[in-house]
């Protein structure tokens, strides 16, 4: 652990720090590709999770309009043909996935994606896309969402560690069992068991409620970004890192 990254933790809102336990809305999309401007959205999953909840799980396949590539397909298995026949009409699924989460959010149930930047941020472009009201509005805003996400958490908490940091690979690290990777429900589940994992193994994160976490992770993903920057900075590439998170401002 390194010594002096961890912020004053000023309790808010009254919720309960013991938040691992509780509830957790996992979720995952796997995708045509990785841009969340132009790329769509080919499987979804949504699934409660926690100590002494029942386990409510929600998936989507759906047609993305658009023809996926063999790269994307390679990645998550799902073909242009098996959409086009298979897949339920995107923007339906949009609206379906939104408003579940919005639902849990309202009931102060955290979000969990692993790199929860594309994925929220690829959400609501879809909403955009179909003229649907994205999850932050009908939460009053960005300021409304709680989120956590195991890869901010890893690189605050291991700020050295060497290598990639894929979910595949901080799953053996914290000894957790991933099988069916990249397929969004088992992605989902593995990055609830992962944020699970890194509350017990790291103390620290223990002691922070919900509303405190994010907004700790909002600080940390912009100090994470602007410091992979600047080693590109060092290597002579003009890489730009986008430091928004959750979810990345629309452009104007």
């Amino acid at each position: 652990m390194v010594a002096g990254i961890w912020p004053v933790r000023v309790p808010l809102y009254g919720f309960c720090v013991d938040w691992a336990n509780g509830p957790m809305a996992a979720f995952d999309l796997e995708t045509t590709g990785t841009d969340t401007e132009t790329d769509r959205i080919v499987t979804a999953s949504v699934i409660l999770v926690g100590k002494d909840v029942e386990t409510e799980s929600h998936e989507w396949l759906v047609d993305p309009g658009i023809e996926i590539p063999t790269v994307a397909t390679e990645v998550h298995g799902v073909t242009t043909e098996r959409a086009r026949a298979e897949g339920g009409d995107p923007a339906v699924a949009v609206e379906e996935i939104t408003s579940l989460l919005a639902r849990y959010q309202a009931e102060d149930v955290p979000i969990v994606a692993f790199n929860a930047r594309f994925d929220l941020t690829m959400l609501d472009r879809e909403a955009r896309r179909y003229d649907i009201e994205p999850l932050e509005e009908r939460l009053g805003g960005v300021e409304g969402l709680l989120v956590v996400d195991p890869l901010v958490l890893d690189k605050q908490c291991h700020r050295f560690r060497s290598g990639k940091r894929t979910l595949v690979i901080l799953c053996e690290a914290y000894g957790i069992k991933l099988e069916e990777a990249h397929q969004s429900h088992a992605d989902a589940l593995a990055a609830a068991r992962l944020a699970w994992k890194q509350v017990q193994a790291e103390a620290e994160l223990a002691e922070y409620d919900l509303p405190t976490l994010h907004e700790s992770q909002v600080v940390w993903a912009a100090e994470q970004a602007a410091s992979l920057e600047a080693y590109f900075r060092e290597k002579g590439r003009d890489e730009t890192v986008e430091q928004a998170w959750p979810v990345v401002p629309i452009a104007a």
